[in-house]
């Protein structure tokens, strides 16, 4: 069923989706199936699945790419050439050039359909969309997740001059070249509204699970694995890499040495997951967790007293923290240390769900944590704000009703 809007044919290029683990997966994972429920085709161009241990899944290797028909309509992959050092950026650039080169021939290829939806990162899929387009006759959206390469310069991955300028050129070229670009938030929209057309941008959050994610009880079979009885649960569940300062974990950890009731989890992986563990070493009060898979989310998140959201300084305005939603979608309160103002400080400080202190600045990070620690009372209580908060935000079917008007209006101009 369309919902009055003729059914279109899509194609998708995504660098995730499922059984990929990696949340950009999941996300674009559900946008496809509820386009498919509105009525419409799509023909999905992503990678084999790798992101769990940064290698291609047992039981997809052995070829370059494979192709499967749905009931909605194809989902090819291709080999995604997977750096298996994660702090090696110039061998996974590689990878994304590989990956890029097999998805742009295919997505190229086939017959004229009603639009293309392209997703970055990585930041190559943007002339990949927009080849795709020329071929397909196809208006194109870009899908912004994080503004790539801010990300990379503000935490100082990348540092060369000339590095810095070809990105910077090819992300002006990616937007000059898309009839569309998406972001999810005013943050983000803010920053692309300097490099393009702000007409071109439209602000079209992820959604929140809140059908899949509700709160539960605490005392589960994850909480049994860490052995921390009934202790106070302060978790990061997520990414570890350039952007998120986990030292600041370290450090809270370190200042709670004396305290018995509170115990910190480190839930993920990502490049800098060794170095964090190397400043760890010899605290029996934090414990080091791999990424789970992906449909025991509901029982991690349930399973932390207070969920922890870090970006380094600067990022607010390239990059949202995707996993907020699901930390208060799971009734769970957050202690973020993000840019003051930036969207999620503020929809915090709306939903009294937690509390924001300045990036990087520890003495206000502990000082905030045992303000809220000491106060359990409190502290339940923003986490039932937090849900009551993101069931009234973007469903998937509210964001996939979105993508369908654009791309209807795109087609229509």
């Amino acid at each position: 069923m369309s919902y009055g809007l003729a059914p279109v044919e899509l194609v998708v290029v995504c660098p995730h989706f499922e059984p990929d683990v990696a949340p950009t997966g999941d996300v674009m994972t559900r946008i496809v199936k509820e386009l498919a429920a509105r009525g419409h085709r799509l023909h999905v161009i992503t990678s084999l699945p790798w992101y769990l241990h940064h290698r291609v899944e047992p039981g997809w290797g052995g070829r370059l790419f494979r192709s499967e028909t749905t009931r909605w309509g194809r989902i090819t992959r291709v080999h995604p050439f997977p750096a298996p050092d994660k702090t090696n950026l110039f061998r996974r650039a590689l990878s994304f050039a590989g990956f890029t080169a097999f998805a742009t021939v295919r997505a190229m290829w086939g017959r004229k359909v009603d639009g293309v939806l392209a997703m970055s990162p990585p930041l190559t899929l943007g002339p990949a969309g927009w080849l795709a387009g020329i071929t397909r006759r196809a208006p194109v959206v870009f899908n912004i997740q994080d503004v790539y390469p801010d990300v990379l310069i503000e935490v100082g991955a990348v540092k060369s001059g000339r590095t810095i300028a070809a990105l910077r050129w090819l992300e002006r070229f990616s937007y000059a070249r898309a009839d569309a670009v998406t972001v999810l938030s005013e943050d983000l929209k803010r920053n692309l509204s300097a490099k393009v057309d702000p007409g071109k941008v439209r602000v079209i959050p992820n959604f929140v699970l809140t059908d899949a994610i509700k709160p539960e009880s605490r005392n589960n079979s994850y909480r049994e694995e860490l052995g921390v009885g009934d202790r106070t649960l302060v978790m990061y569940a997520g990414n570890i890499g350039y952007s998120q300062p986990l030292e600041l974990v370290v450090a809270a950890a370190r200042a709670f040495a004396d305290r018995d009731d509170v115990h910190f989890v480190v839930n993920g992986g990502g490049s800098g997951r060794a170095s964090v563990e190397q400043a760890a070493k010899g605290l029996d009060n934090i414990t080091f967790m791999d990424l789970q898979p992906k449909e025991r989310l509901p029982e991690v998140l349930a399973a932390g007293d207070l969920h922890l959201v870090l970006l380094r300084k600067g990022l607010s305005a390239s990059s949202v923290p995707s996993k907020t939603y699901s930390v208060l979608a799971a009734g769970r309160p957050l202690l973020c240390s993000l840019d003051e103002g930036s969207e999620v400080t503020r929809m915090v400080a709306e939903a009294d769900a937690g509390v924001s202190v300045p990036p990087e600045n520890s003495a206000a990070f502990i000082g905030a944590l045992r303000d809220l620690l000491d106060d359990p009372e409190r502290l339940a209580e923003q986490g039932r704000n937090g849900r009551v908060f993101v069931e009234g935000c973007y469903s998937p079917e509210a964001v996939a009703q979105a993508y369908e008007e654009l791309f209807v209006q795109l087609a229509n101009t």
